[in-house]
């Protein structure tokens, strides 16, 4: 048993606990690995309507089953989770929504995925006893790309409760009664909420569904990895959805350091629309006037030579560059008498949630603003290139806004990124690099809080990350200079974490394992202050 004077012990299916006054039950028993089943509870929404009654539990000294997801731990309470009075209760409730759920499980997007699925298997109720037809409601589409299966719809009304108390907005009912409650729009109001998505992801069955999701994959088809939205500098944690190399979808990874269970419609677009588009697969070197592709050991000694004749110069970043990347390049321009360098954030409105204040959807439309200002990248609204005669160095920012001729008078342009925009043309190398979701790394979001991200996709054709490539030109110029590098050339990102956290006093006592998944925050002192990983 757990000791404590401020903790409440119980026992859950033979297992002594101690647990926080306020715990309840239906969490306390997750701590113990014992997983309740459930439908309307949402830890992350803060009512508790006990509607769906599969996570009844027999509580001794009770006269009747409780539901655990509305009892809070007492002192000496002994709970089963598992009793048979508690699993004929379970089965009840089963089979009543299996009357008119209809049996569409080899074409529903939920498959693999779906609660209701799953506990029907478990406790083998996978034939009806009634013969009667089966009740039909159809689908419907309740905003611009979500669409309502009626037949598949368990009125859990976690989605209703969702828009309700944590985004603030009243748009979604439960219509009509009985067996032919519905979810529906208020009469007179439209779902339009820049958070609304997140009602298909606590959707327990496959009632609500992406409409640009619908028919593209099955859970076991998909490769996941877990990852941070690039798309604002709130750094919301997010699971990477792919399938054969394509992203499919996007979904909130719990974090509640950063955005809870929840994300912005805006993040799980942003990601899919930013990787299409035409990329460079090659490093390309300008010879006779024209850039042709060369191999990396080529192009690395060739851009070298012409960086040692650089004198001064100017540097261009993204604010979607990874910790990493920065560093690197921050380093490389210390070594050719660069200082400076500036960056440009694209903006939008700030739409905050109602019920998680702290999460919003910022008006800085990056994730790594606040890492380009941590290497002394300074922010701009249109960076221009050098003088003539001097370096440019741009990394991953596509110039694709920047006038065709935008660094043609430049002595040495050299362009670091996947985008070949008409600007980006005119540069005398390119080396190509993987996108975000291509690499890991690391980002560093609005209130300093370093997270890393994992890699989801495979790169084009000779891409590479952008710390590798600009670490290994470090070498090669180093070695033109004094013979040998005073800098590792990292493999991976956890080496290329270490150098970087070495040479950055604000990163002091960082490394890559310490971050762990939820990421760490920096303090004033330079020291690190690690996340909540529960």
């Amino acid at each position: 048993m757990t000791e404590g004077n401020d903790l409440i012990n119980l026992t859950i299916d033979g297992i002594e606990i101690g647990v926080e006054p306020g715990t309840y039950v239906i969490d306390a028993a997750e701590r113990t690995g014992v997983l309740i089943p459930r439908y309307c509870y949402h830890p992350g929404i803060p009512s508790r309507p006990a509607q769906c009654r599969v996570c009844l539990v027999k509580i001794e000294g009770q006269p009747k089953l409780q539901p655990s997801c509305k009892m809070t731990a007492q002192e000496g309470m002994v709970v089963h989770t598992a009793s048979e009075e508690a699993e004929d209760a379970r089965k009840a409730v089963i089979e009543l929504l299996l009357v008119n759920h209809p049996l569409d499980c080899p074409i529903c997007d939920a498959a693999g995925q779906c609660m209701l699925q799953d506990y029907a298997l478990e406790t083998e109720q996978l034939r009806s006893r009634l013969h009667e037809e089966k009740l039909v409601q159809g689908r419907d589409r309740i905003a611009d790309d979500i669409l309502y299966f009626a037949d598949r719809c368990i009125i859990c009304t976690r989605c209703v409760r969702f828009m309700s108390e944590v985004a603030g907005d009243e748009a979604l009912i439960v219509a009509q009664r009985g067996h032919r409650s519905v979810i529906d729009t208020f009469p007179g109001r439209d779902l339009d909420h820049p958070f609304q998505g997140n009602i298909v992801d606590i959707c327990p069955v496959g009632a609500l569904v992406h409409e640009d999701f619908l028919f593209k994959a099955r859970l076991w088809d998909l490769d996941q990895a877990a990852s941070i939205c690039p798309g604002c500098s709130t750094g919301c944690n997010v699971t990477i959805d792919v399938k054969e190399n394509q992203i499919v979808r996007l979904k909130p990874r719990h974090n509640p350091e950063v955005n809870s269970y929840w994300m912005c419609d805006h993040g799980r677009k942003h990601l899919v629309m930013s990787n299409r588009g035409e990329r460079a697969e090659v490093p390309l070197i300008r010879r006779d006037g024209r850039l042709g592709a060369a191999d990396w050991s080529d192009a690395l000694a060739w851009v070298a030579d012409h960086l040692l004749e650089v004198t001064g110069g100017d540097a261009v970043v993204s604010p979607e560059a990874a910790n990493e990347s920065l560093f690197f390049l921050r380093e490389l321009l210390d070594r050719l008498g660069i200082g400076g360098g500036s960056f440009r954030v694209p903006t939008g409105e700030e739409v905050t949630l109602a019920g998680f204040p702290k999460l919003a959807l910022r008006a800085e439309r990056a994730p790594n603003a606040a890492g380009a200002e941590l290497f002394g990248f300074a922010r701009t609204d249109d960076p221009a290139p050098s003088p003539a005669g001097a370096g440019l160095i741009v990394l991953e920012d596509p110039l694709s806004d920047h006038e065709p001729e935008w660094g043609e008078d430049v002595g040495f342009f050299l362009y670091v990124g996947g985008r070949l925009s008409s600007a980006a043309r005119n540069a005398h190398a390119v080396l190509p690099v993987t996108g975000f979701a291509e690499m890991q790394g690391s980002f560093t979001n609005f209130e300093g809080r370093v997270q890393r991200f994992d890699q989801a996709l495979q790169p084009p054709g000779l891409a590479r990350p952008a710390w590798m490539i600009l670490s290994r030109l470090i070498a090669e110029l180093d070695a033109r200079r004094d013979g040998e590098t005073a800098i590792e050339t990292p493999l991976e990102a956890r080496q290329a974490f270490s150098a970087m956290a070495v040479a950055t006093p604000e990163l002091a006592g960082l490394d890559w394992d310490s971050i762990g998944p939820k990421g760490a925050r920096l303090a004033a002192a330079g020291e690190a202050v690690s996340a909540d990983v529960t």
